[in-house]
């Protein structure tokens, strides 16, 4: 039987969203309920779970995309899946043309080199901690960086260690000491051999990743791969990507004139040249990046985290590689698949109109303030009128009644704050959520961050003492670092 899936919205776009379903001709049955609210972008969680009965033939509910709340609890309670569908009506027929679930990001074909580049300045037990964030963020492999002329005395302890807790290790070094050092002591693999250091390959068992003799001499870096290949030993080679300006799109050609050469040899991109040395965010140059690694078929990435604003570059190259490689594989273009990568804007910052906000501001029959923005700016409103600006300071006049609430009013200072950065900057904004950074922020922030915003919605429905006990809670669960 097909499954038969319960949508529920606001009085004012109940008819709008039966139109669009009839118009569908889709392979669920459905219906449409109100349950009793005006507008759906203030249906909540705790709402649903008071209102919604008589569940019997449901297989399925989707609620409005801005509706707020945890929606695993509320399906735990009501014994049915319950999903957000698209924050904007139109796009529902959109979302139920492909899968219903989202993209499957699971697969990727790229290896991500994770390099600690100051590691002789780094004791095993910091060189281990390192690892395990690289490694939570997406590495395969954990890189130990030799520096020039610089003792490295713990070398050996420092790989027993990283492979005693299961890492794959590789050891980047262009100094002849410290290659054979880490090959015996049993690294994975060696960053970076040459034409004229390939002999220490063959003193280890850990696979070479071959760069040119000289920097662009790509002839001895073929002799190198053409070497491996006669004694039956596996390779990576890396012809090397130089930074903008200082031989970057020359540096291009010869990764696809090294795929010409070899199209089935295994290749690695060492991407901090562009991450660390262009004053960019990173996660535009890691997408590009990962669209020519995918063009390319380039198997393995070095990457860095040195500089401050790659600070993310690990998480962020998970992310792409997983992107990137869902697009190729649906021979599509690298869009509407994932938005962890948009981390400064949205693709749809302002679903609401300043007509769709005013039509539901004057549905509003309570004295409880709700922020929406349109182009236009930010827009409060509750039943006793709306005021719009761009800057927050020019709302305080429609807001005087505040000055006698501290709780209300420091909550409303939050989310004003809020939503000046996302309408200054074309993101989306939603009351009582934090917002959406994507990849930019680590799971450990985003968690903290979100006991933040659950401590600011304490304050707006009860007061200091409430919004305490949060933080109380907030700090004592907080992780050592």
């Amino acid at each position: 039987m097909a499954e038969h899936i319960l949508f529920l919205t606001g009085k004012l776009a109940e008819r709008r969203l039966t139109r669009i379903l009839g118009e569908m001709d889709p392979e669920f049955t459905w219906e449409v309920r109100v349950p009793g609210i005006s507008v759906a972008a203030l249906m909540t969680a705790s709402l649903i779970r008071r209102r919604l009965t008589a569940l019997e033939g449901i297989d399925r509910i989707m609620v409005p995309g801005l509706c707020r709340g945890d929606l695993e609890q509320l399906s735990a309670d009501l014994g049915l899946p319950v999903q957000r569908g698209p924050e904007d009506l139109k796009d529902i027929p959109a979302f139920f043309g492909g899968s219903l679930s989202p993209p499957d990001l699971s697969a990727y074909r790229v290896k991500i080199f994770a390099e600690i580049v100051d590691a002789p300045f780094l004791d095993p037990d910091a060189i281990l901690a390192r690892a395990r964030r690289y490694a939570g963020d997406g590495a395969d492999v954990i890189d130990i960086g030799c520096l020039p002329d610089t003792p490295f005395p713990h070398l050996e302890e420092a790989v027993r260690a990283l492979q005693a807790e299961g890492f794959a290790v590789s050891l980047d070094s262009l100094e002849e000491e410290d290659l054979l050092r880490g090959g015996r002591a049993g690294v994975d693999y060696l960053l970076s051999l040459k034409e004229s250091t390939l002999w220490i390959a063959r003193e280890t068992a850990a696979v070479p990743v071959l760069i040119p003799e000289d920097h662009k001499d790509l002839e001895s870096l073929y002799r190198a791969v053409e070497a491996c290949r006669a004694e039956d030993r596996r390779c990576i080679a890396d012809s090397v990507l130089d930074p903008i300006h200082f031989g970057f799109t020359a540096s291009l050609l010869r990764y696809s004139r090294l795929r010409e050469r070899f199209p089935d040899v295994e290749i690695m991109m060492g991407i901090g040249n562009l991450t660390e040395l262009t004053e960019a965010d990173t996660t535009g140059i890691n997408a590009v990046l990962f669209g020519i690694i995918s063009e390319l078929g380039i198997d393995h990435i070095l990457t860095t985290e040195v500089s401050a604003h790659a600070c993310a570059a690990v998480r962020e190259a998970d992310r792409a590689r997983r992107m990137l490689h869902y697009a190729h594989e649906m021979n599509s273009l690298p869009k509407g698949i994932d938005s962890a990568l948009l981390t400064t804007h949205a693709r749809k910052p302002f679903p609401e109109s300043l007509d769709d906000i005013r039509e539901l501001a004057a549905a509003v029959r309570d004295p409880n303030y709700r922020i929406m923005l349109s182009p236009e700016g930010m827009h409060v409103f509750n039943r006793d009128g709306m005021a719009t600006a761009t800057d927050p300071f020019t709302l305080f006049p429609a807001l005087k009644e505040l000055e006698n609430d501290p709780p209300h009013a420091f909550y409303l200072g939050v989310e004003l704050a809020r939503a000046q950065i996302a309408w200054q900057l074309g993101k989306r904004y939603v009351q009582d959520e934090e917002l959406d950074w994507g990849v930019a922020v680590s799971p450990e922030r985003l968690s903290e961050s979100e006991q933040q915003s659950r401590a600011a919605h304490a304050l707006k429905e009860g007061g200091f003492k409430q919004a305490g006990s949060t933080l109380k809670a907030r700090r004592k669960k907080k992780p050592k670092t």
